[in-house]
């Protein structure tokens, strides 16, 4: 058998997820079926995120088994050729059997972008979350600090959430102001449900100052999701890297290009 590393980015809007489900279109449904077609056998991966659907990409990982012994470029190339334009393999590298995208990863970095214009643009709309109000970004910096370290993340947990308990380990996390996009950048070791997103609902209350500062810190204390702000929209959030220990060396991935200005 041959054990294979894939690197992606895709476009979330073309899709109901990563995860496959019946009769609609997934990253892993698309995904798989290139692959089989490379392989001329049955492929199953594992991925290192499930990203929801209408969640971007520019870092995932994927892993999985073959018993055909195919050049690395055909797996990028041949992939690539068979799926649509809203996934591209970036690379693909050999790695032992040991190795799981989703159990071998040591963090998973996600970004959330907000983009404030007076009307909404027609260019960019699939790519960030729209705002016409100002966002404070140095409160809203403040803010998530109290996140950093292991904590019960119930209040920022889905209900649909399947994870044995809401203990994550945040590992970096900022926001950051670039003209007028405010991005909050935030390191784990693993994701709840729709975690990111229901922190970036709640900071989004903080950044408009209509929550105090400290309202982070109560929601995290308090447990309870049902006291946070609506979850925010998909489009704004991108799975932008996973961290695995050596020997895995993956390339270094880029940023959306939406980001490409800036440097974080």
């Amino acid at each position: 058998m041959h054990y294979l590393a894939l690197g992606l980015e895709y476009d979330g809007h073309a899709f109901h997820g990563f995860q496959k489900q019946p009769d609609v279109p997934t990253v892993q449904a698309e995904l798989e079926q290139a692959l089989s077609q490379v392989a001329d056998e049955k492929i199953s991966l594992v991925t290192a995120g499930r990203t929801d659907a209408g969640v971007h990409a520019s870092g995932q990982v994927i892993s999985f088994s073959s018993s055909r012994d195919r050049p690395l470029q055909a797996w990028v190339k041949g992939t690539n050729s068979l799926t649509s334009g809203a996934i591209s393999v970036l690379w693909a590298l050999k790695v032992d059997q040991q190795f799981s995208a989703r159990f071998s990863a040591l963090s998973r970095r996600y970004i959330y972008v907000w983009h404030r214009a007076d009307h909404r643009g027609a260019l960019a709309r699939n790519l960030v979350c729209h705002t016409n109000v100002e966002l404070d970004a140095k409160r809203m910096h403040s803010a998530v600090q109290p996140l950093l370290g292991e904590h019960d993340f119930t209040s920022f947990r889905a209900a649909g959430c399947q994870a044995r308990n809401a203990q994550r380990n945040v590992h970096r996390v900022q926001v950051c102001r670039f003209g007028e996009t405010v991005v909050l950048d935030i390191t784990a070791n693993a994701f709840l449900l729709h975690m990111v997103r229901n922190i970036a609902g709640s900071l989004f209350q903080i950044g408009i100052r209509q929550e105090p500062v400290d309202w982070m810190q109560s929601l995290l204390a308090l447990r309870d999701r049902r006291l946070a702000a609506a979850t925010s929209r998909p489009e704004g959030l991108y799975m932008v890297k996973v961290d695995y220990p050596h020997p895995y060396d993956f390339p270094e991935p880029c940023l959306p290009i939406v980001l490409h200005h800036v440097e974080i």
